[in-house]
C-alpha cells in the first residue's frame, strides 16, 4: 500500500512539475558513452575469495517522466558461494535518468544485506530543486544525482585535458541528505582482466569517510579510456577489510572498447 501511495503522490508531483516547466530550461548533456541495452557484469572479491556478482543494465524500454524521455537503469548485487551462507546479500537499485539532462527523476532502493533491509523510493523535481522520499522533502543542489545516475552521468565527463589532481564535482543524494561524489583524476594506466588488458583512466571518488569507508580516499576506480568509460576495476578499503570488483563481461557497448591486448 505504501508503494502505491508513493507512486500516486509521484504522479501528482509530475503534474505540478508541468505547470512550472516553462520557468526553467533544463540542461543538455551530450552522451556518447552508452545506449539502451547495455549490460555490464562484475565479479566481486573479498580478499582472495569470490564474494559476489553485480550487474548494471540499461533497459531497452523508454521511460517517460515529466514529459521527457528517460533511461531506465537497474543495478543488482548478490553474494555467491560461502558468503551466501553466512551473509546473504540481495540488493536492487533502479534509476530513471533524464535522457537529455542526465539527472534522475526516480530512484528505487531495495537493500537486503544479512537481514538488514532498506526500501526507499525517491522522486526528484529538477524544476524546483527538491527530492522527496517517504520520510522527507529536501532542497537539493541543481542536478543532484542518485547513486546509480551519478555513475552514468560521470561517464559523460570529458577527461581529455585532465591533469593529475583535477577534481570533477558531483552532488549526490542518499538517505535524505546531500553527499559529495566528487571524482579526482589520478592519471592513466593499463589494467589486465579476464576480458583483456584495457587502457584506463584512474579516478578516485572523494567519499564520505566514517560511514562505510575508513578514509575519504579509500576507493579507486579504473574506467576504460575510450568513449564508453566503463568501469574495469574498482578497489576499496572498507571498515572490515578490502573489496575488489572486476569487469567480467559486457554486452551492447556504444563504442569499441579500449582493449590493448586480449
Amino acid at each position: 500500500m505504501k508503494i502505491k501511495t508513493f507512486f500516486f503522490t509521484f504522479i501528482i508531483l509530475l503534474s505540478s512539475t508541468a505547470v512550472v516547466a516553462g520557468q526553467k530550461t533544463l540542461r543538455t548533456v551530450k552522451n556518447g558513452a552508452f545506449n539502451r541495452g547495455e549490460v555490464l557484469t562484475f565479479r566481486i572479491h573479498y580478499g582472495f575469495l569470490d564474494a559476489g556478482e553485480a550487474i548494471l543494465e540499461v533497459k531497452k524500454d523508454v521511460r517517460t517522466f515529466a514529459g521527457r524521455d528517460c533511461y531506465h537503469v537497474v543495478g543488482t548485487g548478490r553474494t555467491l558461494g560461502a558468503f551466501d551462507w553466512f551473509f546473504k546479500v540481495r540488493d536492487t537499485y533502479e534509476s530513471v535518468i533524464d535522457q537529455q539532462g542526465m539527472m534522475p527523476w526516480l530512484f528505487i532502493r531495495r537493500v537486503n544485506e544479512g537481514g538488514y533491509k532498506i526500501n526507499q523510493n525517491v522522486s526528484f523535481n529538477h524544476y524546483k530543486d527538491s527530492a522527496t522520499s517517504e520520510k522527507a522533502t529536501i532542497a537539493i543542489p541543481e542536478y543532484t544525482q542518485d547513486l546509480v545516475s551519478a555513475f552514468y552521468y560521470a561517464r559523460t565527463l570529458d577527461f581529455t585535458n585532465a591533469k593529475e589532481g583535477d577534481q570533477f564535482e558531483i552532488n549526490g543524494y542518499l538517505d535524505d541528505a546531500i553527499i559529495p561524489l566528487n571524482l579526482k583524476f589520478l592519471g592513466r594506466e593499463e589494467v589486465k582482466t579476464k576480458k583483456g588488458t584495457f587502457r584506463c583512466i584512474k579516478l578516485r571518488p572523494m567519499l564520505q569517510e566514517g560511514r562505510v569507508f575508513k578514509e575519504q580516499e579509500d576507493m579507486t576506480i579504473w574506467v576504460s579510456d575510450d568513449k564508453n568509460r566503463i568501469p574495469i576495476r574498482v578497489q576499496t578499503n572498507i571498515l572490515i577489510g578490502s573489496i575488489k570488483m572486476d569487469l567480467t563481461d559486457y554486452e551492447n557497448l556504444a563504442n569499441l572498447p579500449a582493449i590493448v591486448r586480449d
